[in-house]
């Protein structure tokens, strides 16, 4: 009888768990970032698996990975969770950054760098999640 009572508490202990990234069986995406283009342009994850996206900045200067939508629906890893800023992930010039997330419901997702002009330079994209 006890064990009934302790049921419905185990079970919501161990949601988060299953959600949470698993870095052992992640999915490297790897998105090189540099002047005025993000390479892929369109990025494919796939819906409901533990990806490592890591972004690759090849330039001189600093770019970003704006994605506000896409990471706002992920699962980001807590440890990685305070490198995105208002959706957007800071890749210092010749730097790289990694985030581990579950990637969210299949769908479109605008991808962007929000720096002064890139936009307006060509450095847009899309997250496709499949």
């Amino acid at each position: 009888m006890r064990l009934k009572s302790f049921l419905p508490l185990i079970l919501v202990l161990a949601a988060p768990a299953a959600a949470q990234p698993d870095a052992g069986d992640a999915l490297t995406v790897e998105v090189h970032l540099s002047s005025f283009s993000f390479d892929p342009s369109a990025v494919r994850v796939p819906h409901g698996r533990s990806v490592d996206l890591r972004l690759v900045n090849t330039g001189n200067g600093g770019h970003n990975f704006s994605a506000p939508q896409f990471f706002a629906a992920a699962t980001v890893a807590p440890a990685d969770a305070a490198r995105i800023r208002r959706g957007a992930v800071e890749v210092p010039g010749h730097g790289t950054v990694d985030i581990h997330l579950v990637a969210p419901a299949a769908g479109h997702y605008d991808l962007r760098c929000t720096h002064p002009l890139h936009a307006a330079f060509g450095m847009r994209g899309a997250v496709e999640v499949d």
